[in-house]
């Protein structure tokens, strides 16, 4: 991204330079190899100037102003694989709790960003420019590894920085700034401690060295390519050799040089040789992305019956999963059916390929065939986020709003803090003519968007409606009340 468009050229230096600190991302170091002495710790709560709880506080306050203003993908096939290939390395990291808060950012720059609280955020353009698997695998190892050293706690505590949870407001804007390409984060930066975080520049090549290595550890542990790190980084520095002037925007928050370059692949090559594959899955949700971020649907489905043309055994499935997805996108939903089938012949079973199967038969007004064939899968795959996803659209298009809201019950208690599935809740509570359903999903989706006294509000009105000493009511009153002193607190800060 380019701050020039938005601030005078110091100023963007500072912003950049305090973005590279604050979400805690790679500046050039050099650090241990494999075997070296242990890497040090911070202590949990109390164990410094900043407590795992205050750090969990800013985490929920940055998550609350992206989800205010940032676009983000709504895709459960896309969030599933990231979820996924995230909890792949989790096992391996030394964090001291495993729940993360996943951010997936709809925007096709290239960047990643950690924050505290175990929020880790992506925008979709990392899929399109890491181009394997482990490559991707190496940025998540490598913000996992800044969370699981506390480096933000260890920084404010070099500084001395009190009350942490002021910086909230400027760390959100300065993410926000990052992944919005935008000045919409500008008002929080404002008149806040925006020097004092840049000083903390002078503590950064240390905790990079710690980063670097524990990611390799990470990879490599969990059966991962250790090369795909130095991987990444060349290809951020080719593209950053062709846009000249213009940084891509991972690389102003995450400046990088031959040196770590080459550090990296010296250390990734001390590990014992091995053989790695990609999943197909990593390339059929790249794939999913590549149409997502093309020019127009009719240039993404030239582009992959072109690129079939010449496809290999190891690309043919995911090109032509990508042409039926553009196929689809492009208002050829009988002709994405026939690519599907084809691919689900080969592939009996894959979830990618059912569900996007199921939206092209959706998009035939096919509701019956949709139906049945997602309620094979999910009982194949219990649980499973698309399909049920998948499954409540179904009975939305068919006019079954009372089904469609019990399946997004079940998504909402599986994943609260997907605040659109509270959305999608609402709306088929009100078709079903539940407005109490409706006041509660709203209300859900106010508490994440951090607006205390609209959830007050809805919980209030659901109470209303709802008979004395009736279990519902209980509940609504229960929930009504944690909302009440949430606020009163807020109101006394």
């Amino acid at each position: 991204m380019n701050h020039r468009l938005f601030f005078p050229k110091s100023l963007a230096r500072v912003l950049c330079a305090s973005l590279a600190c604050v979400l805690l991302v790679a500046t050039p170091a050099s650090g241990q190899s494999p075997g070296e002495a242990p890497l040090p710790s911070i202590g949990g709560v109390g164990g410094g100037l900043i407590s795992e709880q205050q750090e969990n506080d800013i985490g929920r306050q940055v998550m609350i102003s992206i989800r205010r203003s940032a676009d983000q993908i709504e895709d459960p096939l896309v969030y599933s694989y990231l979820s996924a290939i995230t909890y792949r390395l989790v096992p391996f990291t030394p964090l001291e709790s495993p729940d993360l808060t996943l951010a997936l950012i709809d925007s096709p720059a290239i960047n990643a960003f950690a924050v505290p609280g175990n929020i880790v955020g992506v925008n979709g353009g990392l899929f399109l420019n890491a181009e394997t698997e482990q490559q991707f695998a190496s940025v998540m190892a490598h913000e996992l590894a800044h969370l699981s050293q506390r480096h933000f706690a260890r920084r404010l505590e070099q500084q001395k920085m009190s009350a942490p949870l002021q910086i909230a407001g400027m760390l959100a804007g300065i993410v926000l700034t990052a992944v919005t390409q935008s000045d919409i984060g500008i008002a929080a930066i404002a008149g806040t401690q925006a020097m004092a975080v840049q000083n903390m520049l002078a503590y950064s090549r240390s905790h990079e060295q710690e980063a670097d290595r524990v990611g390799l550890e990470i990879l490599a542990n969990a059966g991962l390519d250790p090369e795909g790190m130095p991987e990444m980084f060349q290809i951020m520095m080719r593209q950053n050799r062709l846009q000249g002037n213009q940084v891509p925007e991972y690389l102003s928050t995450h400046p990088l040089t031959q040196s770590r370059v080459s550090d990296t692949m010296s250390r990734a090559k001390q590990y014992p040789e091995s053989s790695y594959e990609d999943s197909l899955e990593y390339h059929l949700v790249r794939a999913r992305l590549q149409v997502r971020y093309a020019r127009s649907a009719d240039v993404a489905v030239n582009t992959f019956r072109s690129d079939l043309e010449q496809a290999t055994p190891e690309n043919g499935s995911s090109l032509q999963y990508g042409l039926a997805v553009a196929l689809l996108r492009n208002s050829q939903p009988a002709e994405a059916e026939t690519e599907l089938r084809k691919l689900l012949d080969r592939n009996p079973g894959r979830i990618t390929y059912l569900v996007t199967l199921a939206e092209a038969l959706v998009e035939q007004e096919q509701y019956q065939e949709a139906r049945q064939m997602m309620l094979t899968a999910l009982e194949k795959n219990p649980g499973n986020y698309p399909i049920t996803e998948k499954l409540a659209t179904i009975e939305i298009k068919a006019g079954n709003a009372e089904k469609a809201a019990e399946r997004l019950k079940q998504l909402t208690r599986q994943l609260p803090g997907r605040e659109h599935l509270w959305l999608q809740l609402a709306e088929a509570e009100g078709m079903a003519r539940n407005i109490v359903g409706v006041h509660r999903a709203r209300a859900e989706y106010n508490i994440l968007m951090g607006d205390l006294e609209a959830a007050e509000r809805q919980l209030r009105q659901a109470q209303e409606k709802l008979p004395p000493g009736t279990p519902t009511r209980q509940v609504v009153t229960e929930r009504l009340s944690q909302v009440s002193t949430a606020l009163a607190n807020k109101r006394k800060s």
